[in-house]
């Protein structure tokens, strides 16, 4: 079997084959493996999320019919079972979201490639695929030069287009387009958006934190964190709403986001409290002592309200709960953590193999679908890799007694 990208999805495929007595060489463009896994990681590995599994499923948005078998048959709590198989405990922060402990990759991958080794898994890097030979054999260039394998069963685990420097540039999307593999544009996901601040406004603001807020749009709400960047805002929250707002973007050429700035206190409530506060006082004092918020907030409402708004209790309360911001574009593919696009789910049969290339699987970032931050995208690379390989492993059985699916 080959298994070509060794990231986290072409590893955890391998490790299942290979766990089957199938013999497994895993080919990789990068000098070492996993490095977008171990970029990951440094701002602590976030492996997958706690919550109830059939929430968990929403995450996926469109693509959730099709995610979920893969999630179902490996689970969140499958995942964690099999980090802790690695010698490495979890835990489950504030937010819900599950990290090893020590918060790092580095660790989790130097076991798991001990594991490989163990089960006689081959990594073969500065392999970089180049599509295939006239005889059907994958082609590949290496330091040595150009070189033919001959595989039985092969699964493609290149990643999206998002971190070229780190092997997933999406220079596969032509080599499948050349196959008649019907392909949908690479979009970034889980990236930042353009908001037209003022000069005076990133200069106070820039790098600035906005805490236990709710984003509201379309009449979808997440609830998180952001930051304000000189172009914009990023951060979880977003990029749960990512989607539709890129869409409306695309659409209608900018999309009017709402922030709750005190999501755990209703109108009612918060227009109590500030109209106990003295009318003489700041807008800064006011709102740090009726309702405690501090920081980059006072300058976020002045720099898109107009001041009659701030200045009576009933106003500012609405503002607070409902702030519009106007969002223009979204971040382009080189500063996003993720992409949608890729091969469309229905060039896929349910064990993750293309039709129109039998014996050839696809699976992770390679697929049309998306999720936000938050363990989402590790958990489906994962999961979708245990399903390609059992599908490769069944695949394998159908070819060896002559019986070809697909």
């Amino acid at each position: 079997m080959a298994i070509i990208g060794a990231g986290p999805a072409g590893l955890m495929a391998a490790e299942a084959l290979a766990g089957k007595g199938i013999a497994v060489t895993v080919y990789d463009a990068m000098p070492s493996p996993a490095r977008k896994f171990l970029m990951a990681g440094r701002g602590g590995l976030n492996i997958t999320h706690s919550e109830p599994l059939d929430r968990f499923l929403t995450r996926y948005g469109a693509a959730a019919a099709v995610v979920a078998p893969w999630i179902r048959r490996f689970t969140p709590d499958d995942l964690r079972a099999w980090v802790h198989g690695l010698g490495i405990e979890t835990f489950v922060g504030s937010s819900g979201r599950v990290f090893p402990v020590g918060l790092k990759a580095s660790p989790l991958l130097r076991a798991w490639l001990r594991r490989l080794d163990g089960l006689g898994v081959t990594l073969k890097a500065r392999h970089r695929w180049t599509g295939w030979t006239d005889d059907g054999a994958l082609a590949f260039d290496t330091p040595e030069g150009p070189l033919a394998v001959a595989a039985d069963a092969t699964l493609l685990a290149l990643g999206g287009a998002s971190w070229p420097r780190l092997g997933s540039d999406g220079g596969w999307a032509p080599l499948l387009a050349a196959k008649g593999i019907d392909l949908a544009p690479f979009r970034a996901a889980n990236a930042g958006f353009d908001v037209a601040w003022s000069p005076a406004f990133i200069e106070r603001a820039e790098g600035q934190p906005l805490k236990r807020i709710a984003l509201s749009f379309a009449g979808q709400t997440s609830r998180g964190e952001a930051v304000v960047t000189r172009t914009g805002l990023e951060g979880g929250a977003l990029y749960a709403l990512g989607a539709p707002l890129r869409e409306a973007i695309a659409r209608d050429g900018q999309a009017v986001l709402h922030i709750d700035l005190k999501p755990d206190l209703d109108l009612a409530a918060i227009t109590a409290r500030l109209a106990k506060a003295p009318p003489s006082e700041s807008l800064k004092n006011r709102l740090r002592k009726a309702l405690g918020l501090e920081g980059v907030i006072p300058a976020l409402l002045r720099e898109g309200v107009p001041p009659a708004d701030l200045a009576t209790p009933s106003a500012l309360a609405q503002r607070l709960k409902a702030l519009p911001i106007t969002l223009a574009a979204i971040r382009p593919m080189d500063r996003a953590i993720s992409t949608a696009g890729g091969i469309t789910l229905t060039e896929l049969d349910d064990h993750l193999m293309l039709r129109r290339l039998p014996g050839v699987f696809a699976v992770g970032e390679m697929l049309d679908w998306e999720a936000p931050t938050g363990g989402y995208l590790l958990q489906a690379c994962f999961s979708g890799a245990v399903a390609a390989a059992e599908g490769m492993a069944g695949w394998l059985n159908d070819w060896r007694v002559g019986a070809f699916p697909g």
